[in-house]
């Protein structure tokens, strides 16, 4: 059902929400450090699981892709502001190194995209 996708794409934002409270705890930091993408990877990982195991039906996949494409993306962009007006009150270190993994990541994208054509290219049949 699209229920179970809704359900198991909010357990893993709770655990991740929690996991990044209590990083934060650890690290003296009062604020949740990297929730967010912990609850994507669990997602990740979760949904994977469930579909080699075979106990992830079409309607399963299609609440955990419906919300995907709407929340995560929204809380994403939520936490994203949040730290960039951190990082501006926080001085020129905390936005040099925000800008050095922006720009890495863009980097990373047309290396990956070029990694990934060259795996989807087949041999010349003989």
């Amino acid at each position: 059902m699209i229920i179970q996708g809704t359900a198991l794409l909010s357990i893993c934002l709770l655990a991740g929400v929690c996991t990044g409270t209590l990083l934060g705890w650890l690290l003296g930091v009062n604020a949740d450090i990297g929730g967010v993408g912990i609850a994507m990877a669990l997602l990740v990982l979760g949904t994977e699981k469930l579909r080699k195991a075979g106990h992830l039906g079409a309607d399963t996949r299609a609440g955990i892709s419906y919300w995907s494409a709407m929340y995560i993306p929204i809380v994403v962009a939520m936490a994203a502001s949040q730290h960039v007006l951190g990082a501006l009150s926080g001085g020129l270190i905390a936005v040099l190194a925000g800008s050095t993994a922006v720009a890495a990541s863009f980097l990373l994208v047309g290396v990956l995209s070029r990694a990934g054509r060259k795996s989807q290219r087949t041999e010349p049949a003989e």
